[in-house]
């Protein structure tokens, strides 16, 4: 038998699951017109600007892409006054996230991962054979205090999601700054930023002010599938300091990255106004929905991010399928823990329309009273 030939460590692996695809659902259910809530997308769609650039790209595809990345990482560089030889580009901020982990991690040593955060971290664990050390979120919010004191000789890596999937929530700068003063030396912590563009740069610290102080390495993981609209490119990078990116390299597929994939991302990184109408729409769009979700009685976790979960009076699979039903697709929150939740992303305002209207219904349908939650 094959299961034999497999490591116990990667038998024991539960596979992501990720938001069900739009042509799913129609296919299964021989239904038109849905709309799909679930992945945290944007649902404007890509950068024009990047359109343009990947049309230019394409008479090139014959040949290989540029494995270095040297004008989307010089241009990251720039943009952000990172150095260009601590950036890392990667297939999506998750192969950034799997190269630092493959790189620095192996059995018998510890990563610290708060519970819930991004499933990611706990499965790129497990495949190395490292060991997994959960401390439960505090208040929907990262516990800090409780990370320091699981920390042990064994800790190589922590992660911290800010903000945070599935919560949405966000770390004081001050809260941050004191928490790294007492991480040891020896310990990397890397930050997913994959939602900052979301954040109230007010409420919260940017990882890449970090990059250059004393103190444990950080690493900064960010990506271009969210705010920039480039989710099916596959496209993200991390900055660290450039010794740390220099083991990373050593460890990544020298092509890692597709042509139409730099070049889309390099467009979509100065198209300004495609991300600050991004962002416009998930600051007007999320008082609108938090307002309906209330009206029906259903506590909900306001956000720093372009998602929010909501609680159900019921199994959230229950809610799940019964909008599968209508053609709407959100996310059930049982492989985060939360068997009660639904995540939804902010869609355009006919998306978001849609949604409270069918939500409305299925609960009715299932003969629940709105304000029993």
């Amino acid at each position: 038998m094959i299961s034999k030939l497999v490591p116990p460590h990667i038998a024991a692996i539960e596979p992501y699951p990720p938001g069900k695809p739009i042509e799913e659902l129609e296919r299964e259910l021989g239904i038109v017109g849905s709309i799909k809530l679930a992945s945290n997308e944007n649902p404007l769609g890509p950068s024009p600007k990047a359109l343009q650039a990947i049309e230019e790209k394409l008479e090139t595809l014959h040949r290989y892409p540029d494995g270095s990345g040297y004008y989307l990482r010089n241009r990251i560089a720039e943009k952000f006054g990172v150095p260009m030889d601590g950036v890392v580009l990667g297939n999506g901020s998750n192969e950034i996230i799997e190269l630092v982990i493959r790189t620095f991690v192996q059995p018998g040593l510890e990563v610290i991962v708060p519970n819930p955060s991004f499933l990611v971290y706990q499965l790129s664990v497990q495949c190395v054979g490292g060991s997994l050390v959960f401390v439960p979120l505090r208040d929907l919010m990262i516990d800090l205090e409780g990370i320091l004191k699981a920390i042990t000789e064994k800790t190589r890596l922590i992660f911290i999601n800010n903000p945070n999937n599935p919560t949405g929530t966000v770390l004081p700068r001050k809260n941050f700054e004191a928490f790294l003063e007492q991480v040891p030396k020896d310990v990397l912590v890397v930050v997913d930023e994959a939602y900052i563009e979301f954040a109230d740069p007010n409420g919260t610290f940017l990882g890449f002010d970090y990059l250059d102080r004393r103190g444990p390495w950080v690493v900064v993981t960010r990506t271009f599938s969210k705010a920039y609209g480039l989710a099916g490119l596959r496209v993200g990078y991390g900055v660290m300091d450039p010794a740390v990116a220099d083991y990373l390299h050593r460890v990544r597929q020298p092509f890692n990255v597709s042509t139409p994939a730099q070049a889309a991302a390099l467009a979509a990184l100065d198209d300004e106004a495609f991300l600050e109408k991004s962002r416009t729409l998930v600051r007007e769009q999320l008082p609108w929905l938090y307002q309906q979700v209330q009206e029906m009685g259903l506590d909900f976790q306001p956000t720093q991010a372009n998602f929010f979960l909501i609680r159900m009076p019921v199994e959230a699979k229950v809610v799940y399928q019964a909008m599968l039903q209508e053609g709407v697709i959100v996310r059930a929150m049982n492989s985060y823990g939360l068997p009660r939740h639904i995540r939804i992303n902010v869609g355009t305002p006919q998306e978001n329309e849609r949604f409270i209207r069918t939500l409305r219904k299925v609960l009715k349908d299932l003969g629940l009273q709105q304000g029993s939650a």
